[in-house]
């Protein structure tokens, strides 16, 4: 479950952050149901839709931002409050903010709302980047309904991000063990801190965000929405298709991840290795330089967890780390979501066999900061719940034995499993999807998060589904080839889906 969401805290292709980061949103008032616009910026009159089933009226009050620093887009902003957890009837409710992006059709479609990945990603901080691009073109054919899920940006009621009095001790290596033990502590620690601050964590589930999605359709006043989910996203896209089928138009699913896929399978990431060296070999400089990436980087952990890297962090004498073979595979794990980012781990390996752990100390320096472990309680709440079947965590642990990463990739599931236990939505939820809904799968054969195989997979459930596989694409694969954006148009516009093959441009493995 990872995508970068232009700047939108961490998700699971970027490096765990142990300091806290800062909240985002206000404390949630009101009744259930109830829809509210708040001023939050100097602007004129709201527009109001009126609720199908007169619920409510869904007021927007107009909301401007910034995209990519340069220009300055108007559109309208929405909250609606829901239960934080809707199987307690003395729940405390929470706010679902959204952004709407007023369609320029006179005959529109269903709105299409946005998905973020992570789990904790925010929608609305990807349309201030490169994603703005791709909203802005679909507003040609629907309203673009950017929603920050239960947890993230302007929908976070959750308190101040916890950080444990837990850390990693800076005299031990990072092993799986350690590593474990320690994140189970400090997320035991920060449960209770949780409930001592009134937010109920049984809430932040996948199940809980996909009545959230129907909660905001019945305020825009429509039958159906269109869903448009990268990563995480494409997981609670599957959820709220099967909790709520009718009211789902069409789907398009970046980089998906199925409900029994939470936690990847090692065999999978050791065949994209395959996939990576067969693009290396295209590139003759490259393919000198790293003719056998797995053997490179099997050496380098295999000494490392011999010989634990004791390095002092940015030349303070107080902040020392000892860099371990788990730890190692995790970051490799962080840095192979898309090839345009495999260029700096593949030379940080290189230098490492040679004894210069530079790149490492450099990720420490820069992500690290402190050996204190922190937790937002979205994105940890959110792949507890999800879980993984017992067939799979069994095929996992098997394969895991001879992975090269192990099962460092998909850290923190099933490492903190049993912390919450009874979070877990249980085996109905992870059961496959079917569904005769149109759906537009994207699958890049270089993603070293969600692979060509597991999409495969989701789409054999989709009697009307088809596969667009971009070659040497990654996971963040909206932008990797220029026919994308239109062929992703053209489906929400009523195209019917069909598999097609595009081959995006490989980036120079090798360094300059």
């Amino acid at each position: 479950m990872s995508d970068h969401e232009q700047g939108a805290g961490r998700e699971r292709s970027d490096p765990p952050q142990r300091a806290a980061s800062p909240r985002s949103g206000d404390e949630p008032s009101g009744r259930h149901g109830a829809v509210r616009a708040r001023r939050l910026l100097r602007l004129a009159p709201a527009v109001v839709l009126v609720a199908a089933d007169a619920l409510a009226a869904q007021d927007f009050e107009p909301y401007s931002f910034d995209v990519e620093v340069t220009r300055r887009v108007e559109a309208e902003l929405g909250e609606i409050e829901v239960p934080e957890n809707r199987a307690d009837p003395e729940s405390r409710t929470i706010p679902i903010r959204f952004v709407r992006l007023a369609t320029r059709s006179d005959r529109p479609a269903s709105p299409i709302v946005y998905l973020a990945g992570g789990p904790g990603g925010a929608g609305t901080q990807a349309m201030r980047g490169q994603r703005w691009r791709l909203f802005d073109r679909l507003r040609d054919i629907a309203d673009v309904i950017v929603l920050d899920q239960r947890g993230t940006g302007l929908s976070n009621a959750l308190p101040e991000p916890c950080t444990a009095t837990v850390g990693i001790p800076a005299d031990s290596a990072t092993t799986r063990t350690l590593y474990t033990s320690r994140h189970r502590a400090a997320l035991t620690e920060c449960l209770e801190y949780w409930r001592e601050a009134g937010a109920d964590l049984r809430g932040y589930t996948t199940w809980e965000s996909a009545a959230d999605i129907d909660a905001v359709r019945t305020a825009l006043g429509v039958d159906r929405v269109s869903l448009l989910g990268i990563s995480y996203g494409t997981h609670l896209a599957l959820a709220t298709l099967k909790r709520f089928p009718a009211a789902v138009d069409r789907l398009v699913l970046a980089s998906a991840e199925g409900l029994d896929h939470t936690v990847k399978l090692p065999s999978r990431t050791d065949a994209y290795f395959e996939r990576l060296q067969s693009a290396i070999d295209e590139q003759p400089e490259a393919r000198a330089l790293y003719p056998n990436v797995r053997g490179m980087i099997e050496r380098v952990l295999d000494h490392v967890e011999a010989n634990p890297t004791t390095m002092l962090v940015d030349d303070d004498p107080v902040f020392y780390h000892t860099l371990g073979r788990f730890e190692m595979q995790l970051v490799t794990g962080y840095m192979i979501s898309d090839p345009d980012r495999v260029a700096s781990i593949l030379s940080a390996y290189a230098r490492a066999e040679r004894g210069d752990y530079t790149w490492f100390k450099n990720y420490v320096d820069r992500v690290i900061r402190d050996h204190d472990i922190s937790f937002r309680g979205m994105p940890e709440a959110m792949e507890l719940a999800s879980g993984i079947s017992a067939e799979r965590l069994a095929r996992v642990e098997r394969e895991a034995e001879m992975a090269l990463l192990g099962d460092a990739l998909n850290f923190p599931m099933p490492h903190l499993a049993d912390v919450l236990p009874e979070i877990d939505l249980g085996a109905d939820f992870r059961a496959p999807v079917e569904s005769d809904r149109p759906t537009l799968f994207l699958s890049g054969t270089l993603d070293g998060r969600t692979y060509p195989e597991s999409h495969a997979e989701i789409a054999a459930g989709f009697s009307s589904g088809a596969v667009v596989t971009i070659a040497n694409a990654g996971h963040n694969l909206f932008f990797s080839h220029s026919d994308l954006l239109e062929i992703i148009a053209e489906f929400f516009d009523g195209a019917e889906p069909r598999d097609r093959a595009l081959t995006a441009p490989l980036p120079r493995f090798a360094p300059r």
